[in-house]
């Protein structure tokens, strides 16, 4: 692979690596080392597919993906050891979901350093997607530096216990699904029907499907999402929110 030249493409990734402070020496060492073959790798990370065919996130993303899953694995080991493997999992889905990557993006400023093509930068409909996709990217990288989950989960324990903690505080928020489910079958009632309309044909809109949820006959709330499972989700949660509000749950 050819290593990059750029040098102010070179500091912009330094300092942005700094930025994230990650409290561990070997990876300070590194980059204050300009290593420029780890350079390149997170260059990769920022790097979409309509500014590079070749050297693009892509296949990082893929390694971020399965790296990201083992860290959250290791931190909800470490710091819920009593939890049932049911919860573990519910909790994990939503630590490494596609919305927590896009919120972690934008916290950290990822988007100012993704070098996109101009197809791409006018796309406001793929934005968060892809900066959620980078993020994932990023962490891939972070891990390939060492061969290491360390740094990974030094970066991100912080910020999963303050998240985690509110998700536990109110766990329909990330499996309203089946609180639903189990409040219709404690009714007596049949199971919740989610009707499911494709109103946008873009990948990546927020708004390419509408799900609108019935009970017994009754459209009791819709809500959209970029796919089938996320806008089922956002609008049981919606529904929740109603029934605790005025008082049916």
């Amino acid at each position: 692979m050819k290593y990059m030249t750029d040098e102010k493409r070179i500091n912009q990734i330094i300092t942005f690596l700094n930025s994230l402070k990650i409290s561990s020496q070997r990876f300070a060492d590194i980059i204050r080392r300009e290593n420029i073959p780890v350079i390149q790798d997170f260059n990769q990370a920022l790097t979409h597919s309509s500014e590079d065919k070749i050297i693009n996130y892509e296949k990082l993303e893929f390694f971020g993906d399965a790296v990201l899953r083992l860290a959250a694995s290791n931190f909800i080991e470490k710091k819920y050891p009593q939890m049932s493997v049911g919860e573990r999992s519910e909790l994990r889905a939503q630590i490494v979901s596609d919305e927590w990557l896009t919120k972690l993006g934008k916290k950290i400023g990822i988007e100012k350093l993704i070098m996109k093509g101009p197809k791409a930068i006018g796309d406001e409909n793929s934005k968060n997607t892809i900066i959620g996709e980078a993020t994932e990217a990023l962490i891939g990288a972070l891990y390939k530096c060492f061969n290491s989950i360390q740094e990974v989960n030094l970066w991100l324990d912080d910020i999963w216990e303050e998240d985690a903690e509110i998700l536990l505080k109110a766990p329909y928020k990330f499996k309203a699904k089946s609180i639903l489910q189990e409040w219709c079958q404690s009714k007596g009632f049949d199971l919740p029907f989610y009707k499911i309309i494709e109103v946008s044909k873009k990948n990546g809109d927020p708004k390419r499907f509408s799900c609108e949820i019935f009970i017994r006959g009754s459209k009791e709330s819709s809500a959209f999402g970029k796919s089938h499972k996320q806008a089922e989700k956002n609008a049981a949660r919606v529904l929740i929110e109603k029934f605790i509000t005025i008082g049916k749950i």
